[in-house]
Parts: structure tokens; sequence; C-alpha cells
């Protein structure tokens, strides 16, 4: 039976027992991580989310529950704190004493738990989330939620001292389909008629710009209703901000030196919480190249010229080689075709693979496939100096050794070519070198390298919609050199855009905005909307807009994804405390589920039945 907490007041946390508090009365709670009983002597580890204290004593004439206690188990210990009778346990904080109990109380008697609560365990990830309370007493994860905590802790006080405010936008708001798909939520008072959560506060922090609050800020919750991957959820937080009467090298100033401000703090609170010495190295390292060298810039066009992707990972230096000039007289139709259709020709050099099986070879021509690619092409210079070729007997010798050398080849070398449109040719060489990187171990997790991405197309064209849609969103200003092409050539057209990546993963993005009517009027009109449809999904903004509009600018950064790369985690469903899994369910809630009839028609509502 389950006791009470009466007269007892926790004194300490089981890990900030220290050795000054030997011969002092503590009174301790927590859950029972171990109970071992060794014939005369019982010995349990109480854990806490600071760690774990070592409670023993004799099971002789003591509380006989002691031998007892469940995993898992809630419990008071009222005890004296003792000099550690055993051997030292160097891998605890508290590996040097232990408590000698007086009193036990069993506040909440655990049943079998599912899967131990225990870091190293290979548990299946959906049994883990089922049970997800159980699997957060783990310190592994709760270290990184703590983690979470102190980065947004850092983030505030950098941002207060910039001058920066935290005002709060509403989380019911007007649906502007214009991106991602909104997630809808029908208002009882106006039948028929639906609010959206917001896919960011971008409009509103925009009327913020307007009101005059010059620096904002938000940690801010945002819903987007598309597919899911590692490093994305249905419901996520941003760090938003907007400033006013600035330029992008404004905003770009005060990011890095956030970012700088950042490394520098984290060193200790990493090693408070146990994290690896390898990523405390890492982000020291990080830290001293962004404070003297700032954090470099790349073009949209030659990110995905050089890497294949508008969020080049750059901790290893395997660079995209254009051989279209090279192959567009040989004899290799599926080259020579691809550059009539107006596609190129583009290769990888993979250092040291020149000696992979045809099966590796076939997975390589996978992985191409997968991102749109019809085949890859494949020369190999073996170890041993022999190169064999898929296309050799459509080339001339001399023209297999141009073509080798423009790629720089040499023994022990793996070279792969796409041909195709610059889409594909990017997706697919950009998917390849992150698998070469992965597979020759150029790519540690310890290693952070920061880069702006810069010049982005203002518009990218959808084959799907059959017009240009705004790469970021209709209210990005365009590169004013540029604009004068917007009739003529809108896809040249580059954005005041820009996103911060760090090891291959956007880790927040903004722009400068619109100001001024005209352009604002020919951008909507560019992207499809009349002047009727424009006024019904943005007239609140287009109205303020008439008003004084400030110049303004911002950024936002997806915080679980800072979170996940600051701590070295693989995915953030590990930094967040409530995740989902990839069909957008919360299997901890068995989330969604149905509703009542009853609210249904409160809310006017009926569901379509399928046709069976």
């Amino acid at each position: 039976m389950a006791e009470s907490m009466k007269g007892l007041k926790r004194t300490c946390r089981c890990a900030e027992v220290t050795e000054e508090f030997i011969g002092k009365k503590v009174t301790l709670m927590g859950w029972v991580a171990k109970c071992r009983n060794k014939g005369g002597l019982v010995f349990v580890d109480l854990r806490d989310r600071t760690g774990i204290i070592q409670i023993v004593t004799e099971s002789e004439g003591a509380d006989p529950r002691w031998g007892h206690l469940k995993t898992e188990s809630a419990i008071a210990v009222v005890g004296t704190v003792q000099k550690r009778a055993g051997a030292d346990n160097p891998n605890l904080k508290t590996g040097t004493i232990e408590v000698l109990p007086e009193e036990l109380r069993v506040l909440s008697e655990a049943e079998t738990t599912p899967f131990q609560v225990q870091d190293g365990i290979d548990t299946r990830e959906d049994l883990r989330l089922k049970y997800r309370y159980l699997d957060l007493r783990r310190a592994e994860l709760q270290h990184k939620i703590m983690f979470r905590s102190r980065l947004v802790e850092l983030i505030r006080e950098f941002l207060r001292n910039e001058g920066f405010l935290d005002i709060e936008t509403p989380t019911l708001i007007k649906s502007t389909p214009e991106g991602a798909r909104d997630y809808l939520v029908p208002s009882r008072v106006h039948p028929g008629q639906f609010y959206a959560l917001p896919q960011s506060p971008q409009l509103l922090k925009q009327l913020l710009m307007c009101s005059g609050f010059d620096r904002y800020y938000q940690i801010a919750r945002c819903f987007r209703d598309e597919d899911l991957r590692a490093d994305r959820q249905p419901e996520f937080t941003q760090v938003d901000m907007e400033l006013s009467f600035v330029d992008q090298e404004d905003v770009l100033d005060v990011n890095t030196r956030l970012l700088t401000f950042l490394l520098e703090k984290l060193p200790p609170i990493y090693r408070e919480l146990q994290f690896p010495e390898e990523l405390v190295r890492g982000i020291e390292h990080a830290g001293r190249d962004l404070k003297e060298n700032g954090i470099g810039r790349i073009t949209w066009q030659d990110a995905m010229d050089l890497y294949g992707s508008d969020k080049p990972d750059l901790r290893f230096d395997m660079k995209i080689v254009d051989v279209t000039e090279k192959v567009k007289d040989c004899g290799f139709a599926v080259f020579t075709n691809a550059i009539k259709d107006g596609g190129l020709v583009r290769g990888l050099n993979a250092k040291g693979l020149g000696d992979l099986g045809r099966k590796q070879i076939d997975k390589l021509t996978e992985i191409a496939r997968t991102y749109g690619a019809r085949g890859m092409a494949y020369i190999q210079i073996k170890s041993d100096g022999t190169v064999k070729s898929s296309f050799s007997k459509f080339m001339t010798d001399e023209e297999m050794q141009d073509l080798i050398a423009a790629m720089g080849g040499e023994k022990g070398d793996l070279l792969v070519f796409i041909s195709d449109r610059f889409k594909v040719v990017c997706a697919a060489l950009g998917a390849l070198r992150l698998h070469f990187g992965q597979e020759l171990d150029l790519i540690s997790p310890y290693d952070f390298k920061f880069v702006w991405v810069v010049d982005f197309p203002l518009l990218e064209w959808s084959d799907e919609e059959g017009r240009f849609l705004a790469m970021h969103h209709p209210f990005t200003m365009p590169n004013e050199d540029d604009w004068k092409n917007i009739d003529t050539d809108p896809g040249s057209v580059r954005a005041q855009a820009y996103d911060i990546v760090l090891n291959g993963t956007e880790m927040g993005g903004g722009s400068i905005r619109i100001h001024m009517d005209d352009v604002q009027e020919k951008m909507l009109e560019v992207l499809g909307f009349t002047p009727e449809r424009a006024q019904k999904q943005f007239g609140f903004l287009l109205t303020a807009f008439k008003y004084g509009v400030p110049p303004h600018a911002g950024l936002a950064y997806g915080l679980d994804r800072m979170v996940m790369l600051f701590s070295a985690s693989d995915t953030i469903r590990d930094v967040i405390a409530f995740p989902k899994v990839k069909d957008a369910s919360d299997l901890m809630m068995d989330a969604p589920g149905d509703i009542d009839v009853k609210q249904l028609d409160e809310l006017s509502i009926a569901i379509k039945q399928e046709e069976s």
C-alpha cells in the first residue's frame, strides 16, 4: 500500500549529496533504479533527475521491505550520509558516499515495467514511445531535455541583452495556405468556419514590426501537416525573431553573434550533464572558430553545383565536378542525349572505393534512382591500376583518360556520374556524396561546420501546379538588381533570403521582407493571386502596409533541430518530451482518435463515410 509523505520534506536531490554531507541526515525521494540483496546487506540505487545515490542497509533487523523493493517504485528515504564502505564508483557523481537509512516510505509501488529503464538497452522505439514517461526516466534522455531547457535560457539571455522583446502571438489564426498544409480547427461559434494553427508566426511578426516593436522574438509553437522525417515533426518549436530598419548584414551579424555566444556558454553545461567529452571538445573548437573567423557564406547556386544540396554538409571536402563539356561529343548516348535535352553530366570522386564489388555498385545505383536518376555510370580505378567502367566501350581511350583526369582520378578511386536535369543531378549526387561521407568515415558527429547559404531563387517552378511558387514565402524581398527580370525571366530572380546550415541540416532561415506596395502586388500577381484572392487571404497584412511599414527582416531557427545538432542526437524525437512518429500519431496518448458524435454536432461537422 502506498504511503503518505506527511511529515517529510525532501532536503536535496540524489546527486546533490556530496562528501560535505557525511555525518548529516538527509531526506531523499526518487525511484528505485536497482535493488540488490547480497545476503546480509541490501543495496538500493535511488534515482532522480540529478543522478543516482546508493542506499545500503542490513537485511537483518531492518525494515523487511528493503530487500523486496520493485524497480521504478517511488520511495522516500531518511538516513545519514557516510563514506562508502566498499570500493568507490567512478561512474557516479555520488560514487564515494552512500546513505545509511533510518526510515523508508514506499510512496508508490511500480508494476513490472515493459522494458528496462536503463541507458544502452536495445528496446524498440515504438515501445519506448508508447511508455514515453518511462523512457524519459533514462539519464540519457533526461540530460537532453534538461540541455534543451538550458539552451533556451541562453537564447533568451542573449536576445534580451540585444534589445529584443518576447511577445506572444495567437495560436488560432486565419488559414493562408501557400506552403505546407494547415492544421484546421473548426469553430463552434461560427459553424462551417475554421481557424488554422500557425505554420509560423510569419505574418503576425511582420504586423508587430508595423506596430513599432522593432525587435521581437518568441519561442513559438508551430504546426505543419506534412510528411515526417528524422528532423521534422507536425508540431515543432521555432526561435522566431524579426527586426525593423535593418538589412541582411544586420540580421546575419546578430545571429552570428548569437551562435558564437551559445557555443562559448555550452561546454560547462555539457560537462554538468555528463555529455561525451568529444562533444565538448568539438563545440569548444567550433566556438573558437566562430569567434575568430565568423561564419562563411556560399550562394545557393554554388551550394547546389558543388554539393548537390542547398544545405551542404561541409564536414568533408568532396565536391561535385561538372564534366558536361568534356563528354558532350563523346560516343556514350546516355551522356549526350541528356545534354541535348538541356541536362548536364556531373560526377563525384569517392577516393578509396575503387575496389567495390558489383553488389555495392548496384546499391549506389539504387540510391541514385531513389532521387530521380534513371541510372548511374561509373569508372573504377582499382588499387592495382586497372580500370573498369560501365561505359568504356562507348568512349575512346583518350576520352576516357580525359574524363578521369577531369575528375582527379587516381589508383583506388571510384568515379560516379549522373546525367539528367539539374534538379535530378543535384539530388542524386548530393545523396551519393553523403553516403560516401559515411562510408569513408569522413563525418564526425562531434565536428561542427556552419555556413550561411545566401542568394536563393525567389521562385521555383511547380510542374504539379503549372506555376511559380515562392521558394520561401510571398513576402520575401527580391534582389534589387534582378527585379527587372520578373516579367521576362521570373526564375532568374534571386531573393534576399538566407539559411543558416549546420552539418548538412538547415537549422534556420529567413529573409528581408517586402515593404513596398508595388513590389508586393507584383509578387502576388506572379504567384497567380488575383487582387481579390490576395485581399481575401492577406488583406489584414496588405491593409497594415498602407500605414507606414518599416523595412524589416527576420529569421527563425528550428529549436528542435538546434538541440538535436548541439547534442549530437540522431533524431529530434530524442530532444522532444512527447514526440510523434512518422504518421504523425502519438503512440502514448493514442492520438489522433475518434470524436464523440455530440462534439461533432456542436461543431456542425459530419464525417464523410468511405464508399465500400
